[in-house]
C-alpha cells in the first residue's frame, strides 16, 4: 500500500508540473487575436486625395496628374501614401471629401483651387466621423495646392475638436513641401500637438516612396 501511495503521489506532481508549465506557454490563438486588433488602436488616418483622370496605360505613376497605379488600381498620392501607412502601423482610414465634386481635368482642378483659395470658402463635406473620442493620433494627408492646403482640409480641421490629441500631417507636394500648412494646423487646432515630424515628399518620388513612407510611419513616436 505504501508503494502504490508514493506512485500516486508521483504521479499528482507531475500533472501538476506539467499544468504550471503549460501556463508559460506561447499565448493561445485568442492572445494573439487580441494583441493584433490592438495594433493601429487609437490611430486615424485621413486625407484628401484627388487623382486626375488621365490615361494610365502601362504606366505606374503620372506626376503631373498626382496618382498611383498600384497593382491595376488608380490611387490618389496621399489615398496611395495612407495605404502604405496602415499597412505598418495599422490605424483606420477616412477620407475627406466633398458633397461638390471637383473636376477631374488638370487646368479646371487647379483653377477651381485657386479660386477656393481666394474666396477662403469652405467646401461642404459629404463624409463625417462620428467616433473621434476613440482616436489619440491623427495621421493627416494632404497635397500642396498652391502653397497651402486644399480648402476641404480646412472645413475638415474647423468641423472637430482635437483638443488633447497629436495631429501628424504628411504631404505629396509639387515642389514647395509643406509650406506654410503644419503652423496653420497648429492655428486651427490650438489644444492639439501639432507634430513637426510629418512627411513632405515630392508628387515626383511618390510612386517609389513605400519603403520611406513605412520607415517614416514606423518612426513615429505613437505607441
Amino acid at each position: 500500500m505504501k508503494k502504490i501511495s508514493m506512485l500516486l503521489m508521483s504521479l499528482c506532481l507531475m500533472v501538476a508540473f506539467a499544468a504550471c508549465s503549460n501556463g508559460d506557454s506561447t499565448p493561445s490563438e485568442t492572445e494573439i487575436g487580441a494583441t493584433a486588433e490592438a495594433d493601429g488602436a487609437g490611430i486615424l488616418i485621413a486625407y484628401f486625395t484627388m487623382p486626375e483622370d488621365v490615361d494610365t496605360s502601362g504606366v505606374n505613376a503620372v506626376a503631373g496628374a498626382s496618382i498611383v497605379v498600384n497593382d491595376g488600381e488608380v490611387l490618389g498620392n496621399t489615398e496611395y501614401m495612407a495605404s502604405i501607412i496602415q499597412d505598418t502601423i495599422g490605424g483606420d482610414l477616412f477620407q475627406i471629401e466633398t458633397v461638390q465634386q471637383y473636376p477631374l481635368d488638370h487646368d479646371p482642378l487647379v483653377d477651381q483651387a485657386a479660386e477656393e483659395q481666394d474666396a477662403e470658402s469652405r467646401p461642404e463635406l459629404s463624409a463625417h466621423l462620428d467616433n473621434l473620442d476613440q482616436y489619440d493620433t491623427i495621421i493627416l494627408g494632404y497635397p500642396n495646392w498652391w502653397g497651402d492646403m486644399p480648402m476641404a482640409v480646412y472645413s475638415f480641421l474647423e468641423e472637430y475638436d482635437f483638443s488633447g490629441k497629436t495631429i501628424i500631417p504628411y504631404c505629396p507636394h509639387g515642389g514647395s513641401g509643406f509650406s506654410g500648412t503644419v503652423d496653420t494646423i497648429a492655428e486651427l487646432q490650438p489644444n492639439a500637438t501639432v507634430s513637426d515630424e510629418g512627411l513632405a515628399i515630392s508628387r515626383n518620388d511618390v510612386a517609389d516612396s513605400a519603403s520611406d513612407v513605412a520607415a517614416w510611419a514606423e518612426s513615429l513616436p505613437i505607441f
